[in-house]
């Protein structure tokens, strides 16, 4: 189980009383990862979601029968001992077919994550909704600005506007 200073570091929590963050605290895992380690591969079935606490995840799209590389990153993922807060990735573990649509990479010496089961997460949710509800806020936020940076990306391999039509 994790620290709670640990815990107190992920905004998606934040909102949440002692009692919610002790229960969440029984879903976590803390895992550290070296450079080059992969976290999980696309197309990997979606059971858990990630908190990068420390070091940078690259997200990648992989090319079949090639080798991955740091050229195939879509978007990083980076935090530090010194951030107020730790960042989420794996969402697709609440959004069907619950795939992993990019593989994650530790891009910096050292990594240090918390992995949270999804049944897991649900089943305290179902006891307590209140409680889902507020994580559930913090997810849509994520993925509203994971789907911005990714328009960004976009635009900035294309060369234009995506919003203003192909």
């Amino acid at each position: 189980m994790i620290s709670r200073d640990l815990l107190d570091r992920i905004d998606a929590f934040k909102e949440m009383d002692g009692r919610q963050l002790e229960a969440v605290r029984t879903c976590c895992s803390e895992i550290d990862f070296k450079r080059g380690n992969q976290l999980f591969a696309e197309g990997d079935a979606a059971t858990h979601l990630w908190f990068v606490v420390s070091g940078k995840i690259d997200l990648r799209f992989e090319m079949p029968g090639r080798k991955t590389s740091s050229e195939h990153t879509v978007s990083s993922i980076e935090a530090t001992h010194h951030d107020s807060s730790a960042q989420a990735i794996g969402w697709s573990c609440f959004v069907e077919p619950f795939k992993m649509r990019l593989s994650a990479y530790c891009a910096s010496p050292e990594c240090k994550v918390i992995r949270m089961k999804k049944e897991n997460l649900l089943a305290l949710f179902q006891t307590d909704p209140h409680m889902g509800y507020l994580f559930m806020s913090y997810m849509v936020t994520v993925v509203g600005h994971r789907f911005h940076s990714f328009q960004d990306y976009v635009a900035a391999h294309l060369g234009r506007d995506i919003m203003s039509g192909w």
